[in-house]
């Protein structure tokens, strides 16, 4: 099998999450600047079999999606243009950032760590790779 890929989308910081190669368990892989996810994904896709990409799909409470989701189609477009055989899928990514801040205060971490705004995109991409897997 090959891994699954997931994204955590922001406009400044991107988090990303994948699973072991039989689609188990999420793990927590890196949180970058937004910038920089494009050359990620082509060093990272080359070096490991990716079978699908879950970007998370940002809605309001109010069941309306948030402004994000113009820059979001726009990296979709851009994935399926370079890498034409991995399908992208979307997952309801509501209260990830908070459960991701609720479980890294739990962990014991200081507060600097708790803080750090590459941990959280991590953590929320591994909550979104993992309700996938749940879902599935």
């Amino acid at each position: 099998m090959s891994k699954i890929l997931a994204i955590d989308y922001g406009e400044k910081r991107s988090g990303l999450a994948e699973t072991d190669d039989m689609q188990i368990v999420a793990s927590g892989l890196a949180g970058i600047m937004t910038s920089n996810l494009i050359s990620f994904l082509e060093k990272y896709i080359s070096e490991n079999s990716v079978e699908k990409i879950i970007i998370g799909l940002p809605i309001r409470l109010n069941g309306e999606l948030s402004e994000v989701e113009n820059s979001i189609q726009k990296l979709i477009k851009n994935i399926t243009l370079l890498f034409p055989n991995i399908p992208v899928e979307r997952i309801d990514e509501r209260f990830t950032s908070k459960i991701a801040s609720h479980y890294i205060s739990l962990s014991g971490k200081n507060k600097k760590n708790r803080e750090n705004k590459h941990l959280l995109d991590v953590v929320s991409a591994t909550l979104i790779l993992q309700n996938y897997l749940e879902k599935k």
